[in-house]
């Protein structure tokens, strides 16, 4: 490397240093460490090899950039601030504060540049798979001998804590066995954690672990420019697998009495070290300050990324003239277009009765899969059984991406994540199935997905103990409450077939995440669901059976156990009582509806308020009241067929009538 940019680079790198540590100080919270340790990565990274536009952060084939070790977020933000995203200096000196575009972790949707929600560790590395999995599938559909429209890369930097967490194993695997020859993975191998020397909990050979996963594994000094313009001169000119990256750093390079140990990973520097450290790096004392010829440097690279963009833009305009069909289902993507009348076609789908409710789901699938070109699924090696595969659609595989399946095996933590990144592409909606109970597994990228609004669809199936002989182990009954008490997270158990298709509509409408929560076992098809969407699912909650004059009982219901109380619904009417039955399959939906719909629900006469899941109680008495009879399942299931569960958990009419003392 010339010796003018290397030492155009080291400013830049003291320039980073300098705004992060600033910024960490003024707020009196964050993580200087990684900053300081990565500054001279972060000014080749964005400086010398990234390929984009700051000034449109959404150019279809920019090179991406995931930070998973988030709690270095200042470093990115003083990069993109830097680099020209809408990110302005006044916004880094309000790093931490409330409603800032500079959060303690990077948020997708919050600040431009940000290509997703990170901070619990080793998530972003699924991100980044998750994306460069998804754009591997646009160029296998897009591309052509002519027009190489989607080529780039994805970039991910991890920490010492990433690379400790399971996640990050799970989708390094996957990215193994698939060949992902656009997914960098750099590895800040500090040597330092939160609680002290990385030699105290860990002492793995990273360098083999990656080997074995299938990935090219390269080791650099990350303070080195000619070292690091080695390793990514060599990937640019040609890459056959996922790469690794070790990237020696010391943490908090700089600081002259805490660089190199576990007191600068998570705490300010202090007023005193700050002077001394900048001291010591000939850096400006004053805060916040960029010198002119480091805005002159990346004003250069903001033309360049100008240009980059337009030439894109040429030969794009060029394929689309060349590809008038290719171009159409690229647009729908693009758009997340649904059918004007996809409601009508939905509706008049027709299913068997009784019906699984995994199975109406998977019928469902495979008509929309033919219509949404967007939609891409995939399974933790349950397809056979969670029934999400699309039939008509390949599945991908190290040597073809024009699939629509994904086969995740028994990883359900990075199906999470993946999913996550595949949305992130802003063209799949992707889905991902599993059982009910395995939720738990993914549980925090769930969590990360609603935080991001990110749009990914969970069939969960085997919904509950009438699963049958698997036994608790496998039985949810926690499940459906630990799924509601996430935000942004709509949740839809539906109750049969007609639910099914408009739980699906829900979740297509709906722009954020969604879990579908279907039954193995059969259901029969209800006349009371046979309702339009605005009529039914769009409310979250409806009548099934109104009451004739003045309701006695009120039975609130989801899932299978709707079914179950239209039937207790026809024993209290034979002996005199006035009865009305509410599906309530998304509790989310109803929560928005207005008051007066809520009232004629909750309290326009409904007698006595019962609620019939077979999950736990907790959560219920909010809509039946503290005096309401929750008929649940407050311990863990058993291994049994499905008719004796259901007599020994109480989940018979007999049974039900007795609690109401009937």
């Amino acid at each position: 490397m010339e010796k003018d940019l290397k030492e155009q680079l080291s400013h830049i790198a003291h320039t980073i240093r300098a705004l992060s540590i600033d910024a960490i100080q003024k707020a009196n919270s964050g993580h200087p460490g990684l900053p300081m340790g990565c500054a001279e990565f972060g000014a080749y990274l964005y400086g010398c090899v990234l390929q984009h536009h700051p000034k449109n952060p959404k150019f279809l084939n920019r090179d991406r950039f995931i930070l998973s070790a988030g709690h270095g977020s200042m470093w990115l933000y003083s990069l993109l601030h830097l680099s020209g995203f809408d990110l302005s200096l006044e916004d880094i000196t309000q790093f931490r504060q409330l409603h800032s575009k500079t959060p303690g972790h990077p948020e997708l949707h919050m600040t431009a540049g940000v290509e997703a929600t990170t901070g619990p560790l080793g998530q972003g590395i699924g991100n980044a798979a998750g994306q460069a999995l998804g754009l591997k599938m646009l160029a296998a559909q897009f591309n052509t001998e002519k027009h190489a429209i989607f080529n780039s890369k994805v970039y991910c930097l991890a920490g010492d804590g990433c690379m400790m967490e399971g996640v990050s194993a799970e989708a390094s695997s996957l990215a193994g066995h698939l060949r992902l020859n656009n997914l960098v993975l750099i590895y800040d191998a500090n040597q330092i954690c939160l609680d002290g020397p990385i030699e105290e909990c860990l002492s793995e050979n990273t360098k083999m672990r990656y080997e074995a996963y299938g990935w090219e594994v390269y080791e650099t000094d990350g303070h080195d420019f000619d070292q690091l313009e080695s390793v990514f001169t060599k990937l640019k000119q040609h890459q056959q697998k996922p790469t690794l990256i070790i990237m020696r750093t010391v943490i908090g390079k700089g600081s002259p009495h805490k660089e190199g140990t576990h007191k600068v990973h998570g705490s300010p520097l202090g007023e005193e070290e700050i002077i001394l450290t900048k001291q010591r790096l000939g850096i400006e004392e004053k805060p916040f300050t960029v010198a002119d010829s480091v805005r002159a440097f990346f004003a250069d690279k903001l033309q360049q990324g100008k240009v980059l963009e337009e030439e894109w833009t040429k030969q794009f305009l060029l394929w689309k003239e060349e590809n008038p069909e290719k171009s159409l289902r690229l647009e729908v993507m693009q758009n997340k277009t649904l059918p004007q009348d996809l409601e009508a076609m939905l509706q008049s789908l027709t299913l068997e009765s009784p019906m699984a409710g995994r199975s109406a789901s998977q019928a469902v699938i495979q008509f929309l899969a033919k219509k949404l070109p967007q939609l891409v699924g995939g399974s933790a090696d349950l397809s056979c059984s969670d029934l999400t595969f699309m039939k008509e659609f390949p599945v991908i595989t190290p040597s073809s991406f024009e699939g629509r399946n994904i086969k995740y095996g028994v990883r359900e933590f990075a199906m999470g994540t993946i999913g996550i990144g595949l949305s992130e592409t802003q063209l799949f909606l992707p889905f991902v199935g599993t059982f009910l109970t395995f939720s738990d597994y993914m549980r925090n990228s769930i969590r990360l997905a609603a935080l991001s609004s990110s749009q990914v669809i969970y069939q969960f199936t085997h919904d509950s103990i009438l699963l049958g002989e698997d036994g608790p182990t496998h039985q949810p009954v926690e499940h459906f409450m630990t799924l509601r008490a996430i935000p942004q997270l709509q949740v839809i158990r539906p109750a049969d077939s007609h639910e099914v298709k408009m739980a699906w509509l829900a979740a297509l409408k709906y722009k954020g995440p969604t879990a579908i929560i279907l039954s193995r076992q059969n259901l029969p098809s209800l006349e009371g669901t046979k309702k339009s969407y605005a009529e039914g699912m769009g409310r979250g909650a409806y009548i099934v059976k109104q009451e004739k004059k003045k309701a006695d009982y009120t039975l609130f219901a989801t899932g299978s156990e709707l079914s179950l109380a239209l039937n207790v619904a026809d024993a209290l009417e034979k002996k005199g009582q006035d009865v009305r039955v509410v599906s309530m399959p998304c509790w989310e939906l109803f929560k928005v509806q207005d008051e007066a719909y809520k009232n004629s629900i909750l309290h326009a006469h409904p007698g006595k308020k019962v609620s019939l899941e077979a999950g736990i109680s907790q959560g219920w008495h909010q809509w039946i009241g503290e005096d309401g009879i929750t008929i649940s399942i407050d311990s863990f299931g058993a291994s049994a067929p499905q008719s004796a569960l259901s007599e020994e958990f109480g989940f018979t009419v007999d049974q039900i009538l007795h609690k109401l003392r009937q």
